[in-house]
């Protein structure tokens, strides 16, 4: 395993080990920590009390982050007729059917987020191999299969977040930048924790929210203390 690097070992520093840190303490140190010379994404980590192998105690669903992600989200649309039009106005950034289908099983895949209208699910269907293990199958509990593509593609450009169960039953969501400013971070980060509390599922037992941490792209973990 190789040696973390200098700036790392640097940055680790600051972390107090064994501390469980204040939301609004936490969000100051992870931009201290975030010394790359790009702007770093912060991520939310959160480990659930949760077995992800029951269907009944996964935790999956989508928000809008009050302040966004800082991230310049490139949203493709599988539509055709008049809602082909409707996408263009919202600002999807690629609209089409069947051509982008076969674009896409050519290998294109330059973009983030895919909507469809229920009616070309079918033909979206051919791509579960492709878009599904890339997490970029549209799906009706995300709401990216709607025929309500105004508020769809409004909502993701805005900062709309997927969250859900990796197989060990933890969460990671981006909440933002390092060039966000500590307070907006924070509200990000009330705003997810408050919606993972919102779904918690009826068959989780014993304590829900294990632990918390928020880091930088290239940074340490900061230990949250949530209650």
């Amino acid at each position: 395993m190789s040696k973390p690097g200098k700036k790392y070992q640097e940055a680790a520093k600051l972390v107090e080990a064994g501390k469980l840190y204040a939301p609004a303490e936490a969000m100051d140190l992870v931009k201290k920590t975030a010394t790359a010379k790009f702007d770093e994404t912060i991520e939310l980590h959160v480990r659930l009390g949760v077995d992800p192998k029951y269907a009944d105690q996964q935790v999956r669903g989508a928000m809008v982050l009050p302040n966004g992600t800082g991230k310049v989200t490139r949203v493709l649309v599988f539509a055709k007729g008049e809602k082909v039009k409707e996408a263009e106005a919202a600002g999807a950034d690629f609209v089409g059917s069947d051509e982008i289908v076969q674009k896409i099983q050519g290998g294109w895949l330059d973009f983030d987020v895919a909507v469809a209208t229920p009616d070309m699910m079918g033909t979206v269907g051919r791509l579960g191999k492709i878009l599904g293990p890339r997490g970029l199958m549209p799906n009706p509990k995300l709401g990216t299969v709607t025929m309500d593509l105004t508020k769809a593609i409004g909502e993701i450009k805005a900062g709309k977040v997927e969250y859900r169960t990796d197989k060990q039953g933890n969460v990671h969501v981006p909440i933002g930048k390092a060039s966000f400013d500590a307070e907006k971070l924070q509200q990000n980060f009330q705003a997810l924790m408050d919606t993972l509390i919102r779904v918690k599922p009826a068959a989780a037992k014993g304590q829900y929210i294990r632990s918390v941490t928020v880091a930088s792209t290239m940074g340490p973990g900061v230990p949250v203390q949530f209650a």
